[in-house]
């Protein structure tokens, strides 16, 4: 069983999904932070790769993503991080990356390279499943599972599609639009869920907009995971313990979502 698929054979567990950008607010800090995010309660951590036109990506990642890019990092020092986590933490580690730096590394040798230092999967929010074969071709050889985005917007077409292409489990994007922390989640968030639900098995994990216990609960209810990005980061922005902050907030966030989890289990 890959590393990926166990964390959702947990009976009435719900995956709690931390999102970092490699290289902010420093190397060094990325090494410490992702150990702090799985002894807190995260069961996998994505590991964002630093793109100059992060076009998902709203303003709290895309400056966290310029300011790795001005630091020096790279996917080949990604891929260092990547190794150097393995070594420290034993949860799936996923890459997100946007496709074209991916394409200027080599698809192969990336998947190759991926495999070599024990990354578990990709997410590249730009490429569409109808474009993505050869790709899909080289993550089931070297073992890692890519995994598909589908939007509130999307056709049951899509879903369909991507319900069978998707390997992992599938990324519901809760609002159309970028990234970033929100007040409110939509409406239409239990619907979607339902919808995408109806005609796949597959595990569904939400992103997107989701900052508070509240909403990570109300996810939970109807989701198999919840992922957190741009709150996190706001929240290395502004500490001057990035660790120790960060480590509290996805406490609060895991407290929140064990009700429901118990709930779920009685």
């Amino acid at each position: 069983m890959r590393r990926i698929e166990s964390v959702f054979a947990k009976p009435a567990h719900k995956a709690l999904i931390a999102y970092l950008t490699v290289g902010y607010p420093s190397i060094e800090a990325t090494l410490e932070l992702v150990p702090a995010l799985v002894g807190s309660g995260c069961d996998m951590v994505e590991l964002g790769i630093p793109f100059s036109d992060p076009l998902a990506d709203g303003t709290t990642i895309q400056r966290a993503s310029y300011r790795a890019l001005q630091q020096g990092v790279t996917p080949e020092s990604c891929l260092e991080v990547a190794q150097e986590l393995r070594q420290k933490v034993d949860s799936p580690l996923i890459f997100m990356s946007y496709y074209n730096p991916l394409l200027h590394y080599g698809l192969e040798p990336f998947c190759c390279a991926c495999a070599q230092v024990g990354i578990d999967g990709l997410i590249i929010p730009d490429l569409p499943p109808d474009e993505g074969m050869e790709l899909e071709r080289l993550t089931e050889r070297y073992q890692l599972d890519l995994i598909y985005l589908l939007a509130p917007t999307s056709s049951e077409e899509r879903i369909g599609l991507v319900a069978a292409r998707s390997r992992g489990f599938i990324y519901l994007v809760s609002l159309s639009g970028v990234t970033g922390a929100r007040d409110t989640l939509p409406a239409q968030l239990e619907g979607f869920v339902a919808k995408v639900r109806r005609i796949t098995s597959q595990p569904l994990c939400v992103g997107f907009g989701i900052s508070t216990p509240e909403q990570a609960r109300r996810v939970a209810k109807v989701a198999d995971g919840v992922i957190l990005g741009s709150r996190i980061i706001e929240i290395l922005e502004s500490s001057d313990q990035p660790a120790l902050a960060v480590g509290s907030f996805i406490k609060r966030i895991r407290d929140g979502m064990t009700p429901r989890e118990a709930a779920n289990g009685m």
